[in-house]
């Protein structure tokens, strides 16, 4: 359950840091009136996500079960190549994301309602489809017919929207450089585990062998449905008996993807190197917000 709080967290809070950049940057170049084209981009992006995701769920019951297991595996790759993308763009680019975002609202404020629309659709809407996909597979990976995984999706985006709530009216400032650095890297494990059970899908969709080559079997040791084979579970999909190639890919993902997260910045070309921790009002959100309407101050980037 851990480990999907953790996504629906980290995936929810950049949601709402964009959420937050848009329209604190409208309140505050009083443009007021382009919060609704904003704000139903948003729920056109939150709609589309959601929909996306119950395609996903329900779509793949009428499949055979190794049609499943084949669209499951693949699936789970392809969102553990994307989560890992997401990962280190956020790391690389989070600095700059406001300015970004602000620029291309500038242009959009030019052409009118409908680019203003488009703007948070894309920009909300890549991060709901890139959610849904990777939450899917994490709960598939850990849920074995429970509801727990996604009770802890839904309990990390609620916090992640009191947290850009919180951002918004100024009450509340973190350090996301660290936070993105320790979510990333826990993240990174959790999607470890999604790849290693993607694996084990396409092995019993019979379009990978190796899957009677077992590299260890703890299940007397720990039993999954102990107390705390049931935690490793949830938080880093552990499986007690799991093949040769899951153990392989499993740990070339880790070290590999680790090694490089963990590796020092380059600062980029023309830039002068970060001489501390940022602050949510360096990195991306307002630096304070001022009561009432909530107008955001200028923020350093």
């Amino acid at each position: 359950m851990f480990g999907n709080y953790l996504i629906g967290l980290r995936e929810g809070l950049e949601a709402s840091l964009v959420v937050c950049i848009l329209v604190a940057y409208l309140v505050k170049t009083e443009r007021r009136d382009a919060l609704k084209p904003v704000w139903a981009g948003i729920g056109v992006a939150c709609a589309i996500s959601l929909a996306f995701g119950a395609v996903l769920e329900f779509g793949s019951q009428e499949l055979t079960f190794e049609a499943q297991e084949l669209l499951g595996g693949s699936l789970s790759i392809i969102a553990v190549g994307l989560v890992t993308w997401m990962v280190f763009w956020m790391r690389r680019a989070a600095r700059h994301l406001k300015a970004d975002l602000q620029g291309k609202l500038d242009a959009a404020l030019q052409m009118g309602a409908g680019a203003l629309v488009a703007t948070a659709l894309l920009a909300v809407g890549r991060e709901g489809l890139e959610t849904a996909l990777f939450v899917w597979a994490s709960v598939r990976a850990s849920g074995e017919g429970t509801s727990a995984p996604l009770i802890g999706v839904l309990l990390g985006i609620a916090t992640a929207i009191v947290l850009g709530y919180l951002f918004y009216r100024g009450a509340l400032k973190i350090n996301l450089a660290k936070f993105f650095t320790w979510t990333g890297g826990m993240l990174v494990i959790v999607a470890a585990g999604v790849l290693a059970y993607g694996v084990h899908d396409l092995q019993e969709a019979r379009f990978l062998g190796g899957l009677a080559d077992k590299a260890f079997d703890v299940s007397a040791t720990i039993p999954p449905d102990s107390w705390y084979g049931t935690l490793l579970k949830g938080v880093f999909n552990f499986q007690p008996d799991p093949t040769v190639l899951q153990v392989v890919v499993w740990s070339l993902y880790l070290v590999v993807t680790m090694s490089f997260f963990l590796a020092p910045q380059r600062p980029s070309a023309g830039k002068a190197p970060s001489t501390g921790p940022t602050s949510v009002g360096e990195r991306s959100m307002p630096s304070r917000v001022t009561s009432g309407d909530g107008p955001m101050a200028d923020g350093k980037n």
